[in-house]
């Protein structure tokens, strides 16, 4: 139990501990309510231009762009003892027109909102699954405006069915579509903080199959718009892709996860970004640290937590 590996390719500077206090894995409770919108505050407008309000001393976040707002509401409650996290507000939205049109969930907060966006990347279970919903959420309750998008147009994989159909299933999720649908959403983001007059970067946090993504962004991105980002156990990563990455990226996986060597993390981490750092958790599987299964996860995955915490306070909280 704890940490195995700590490594580095540069010697970070010392992790900063955030304002608000560690808490237990709490599992917050999501009522969808759908009716028209009631989101106090900050209002949200549905129109052909979104605006959103994030309550913070910025310009209003004004959409120049096509932005839906569905209409329903994500309410999270009982089960948070943590004061910072008493205002969160989270609304689904939908981005872009037609057949390019993409849903997600945007958690803002509202209590201590530092202006810093984030970009969260679900694992195969997608964006509605509620073990990836706690973590956006309590990535918000930090201080941040967290949007996490559907990859897979409304077809995640479903837990329980037979593993030998995983392959046929990801076969009918196009690379190129989902890459384009991270952009579409990336892109929203990135807008969303320029209009409002906000030059800082951005960050990007994904879980497996999205924590693969989060390699692929930050190696088309250069550096222009992500400050830097963190990958949980991430699968199917591009080594080539890896090398591209011009920013400080935090890597977390167990060695005890079959789906994520321990040596390919330690290759990536010397061809990634300066300043990375490669964390490996010992006794871990995959998911533990959103989805434990034990109170070793338990423990180990509130450590990542606290962590990742830091990692983003430093690096892009601190600067904006």
């Amino acid at each position: 139990m704890g940490l195995a590996v700590t490594t580095t390719n540069t010697s970070p500077p010392a992790l900063i501990a955030a304002s608000s206090a560690s808490r237990s894995l709490g599992r917050p409770v999501y009522h969808h309510q759908r009716s028209s919108i009631s989101v106090s505050p900050p209002p949200i407008l549905s129109s052909g231009i979104c605006k959103l309000n994030f309550k913070i001393s910025l310009p209003s976040f004004t959409k120049s762009a096509v932005c839906r707002v569905s209409g329903s509401q994500v309410k999270v409650e009982d089960g948070i003892d943590d004061e910072s996290c008493e205002l969160v507000n989270g609304v689904e939205l939908s981005i872009g027109e037609g057949a390019d049109t993409i849903d997600a969930y945007l958690f803002k907060a509202v209590k201590n909102n530092n202006g810093t966006g984030i970009l969260f990347l679900s694992d195969v279970l997608g964006f509605q699954e509620s073990s990836t919903k706690d973590f956006a959420y309590r990535i918000a309750c930090n201080g941040y405006n967290v949007l996490v998008p559907d990859l897979f147009r409304g077809n995640p994989w479903v837990k329980h069915q037979p593993k030998v159909m995983f392959q046929q299933w990801l076969a009918t999720q196009d690379p190129q579509r989902v890459a384009q649908d991270i952009d579409m959403a990336a892109k929203w983001l990135v807008d969303e903080f320029i209009a409002a007059g906000v030059t800082e970067k951005l960050g990007i946090i994904g879980f497996c199959y999205g924590g693969g993504r989060v390699i692929d962004v930050l190696a088309k991105d250069q550096g222009a718009h992500f400050g830097t980002g963190v990958s949980f156990y991430g699968t199917r990563i591009n080594p080539s892709a890896a090398a591209n990455v011009k920013v400080p990226v935090l890597l977390i996986s167990g060695d005890n996860d079959p789906l994520c060597p321990v040596n390919l993390f330690k290759d990536i981490e010397k061809s990634i970004g300066k300043g990375s750092r490669l964390l490996v958790f010992k006794g871990r599987g995959h998911a533990f640290a959103h989805r434990p299964e034990s109170p070793e996860d338990d423990e180990d995955a509130e450590q990542a937590f606290t962590v990742v915490r830091s990692w983003l306070q430093e690096r892009l909280a601190v600067n904006n």
